[in-house]
């Protein structure tokens, strides 16, 4: 009897469909789940809103649907870790139009002209020995 529902249970969380992406930047990486039947933006368990507090990250965040025209017709859950909060909201970038794509592939198109599907690859170069940074050497002098 315990098994029936268990199984109940399990078959509810399956009944919702998703589609799921990740996106990267630098060290930051966000899991985007796109349900077609919630409604709302939510990151680790808040408001995207309350993660992001700044005005232009939250743009950021948004622009994917407000550039496709489906601001209220999707729910995304989600999940970032690693990096700071700009490459967060850049990483949640790509992983929600990599899961737009998935859930209409006639978005592709439209989301590569505005730039959204390229993974920005530069990162932090590793610090070099004999020099300060990476590629900064010591102060010269003569005397």
């Amino acid at each position: 009897m315990v098994e029936k529902h268990s199984k109940t249970k399990k078959a509810e969380a399956k009944k919702e469909r998703y589609f799921e992406a990740v996106g990267r930047r630098k060290t930051a990486v966000a899991r985007v789940r796109l349900y077609t039947r919630k409604n709302g933006l939510e990151v680790n368990g808040q408001d995207f809103q309350k993660y992001f507090p700044i005005k232009r990250l939250q743009n950021k965040v948004f622009s994917p649907f407000e550039k496709m025209k489906i601001s209220d017709k999707l729910g995304v859950v989600i999940k970032v870790k690693g990096g700071g909060i700009n490459a967060q909201a850049e990483a949640i970038v790509l992983g929600i139009s990599r899961a737009l794509t998935k859930f209409n592939p006639d978005f592709k198109k439209r989301l590569r002209r505005f730039g959204y599907l390229t993974r920005d690859s530069r990162v932090v170069e590793r610090k070099k020995y004999g020099l300060k940074k990476a590629r900064r050497a010591p102060q010269w002098k003569k005397r």
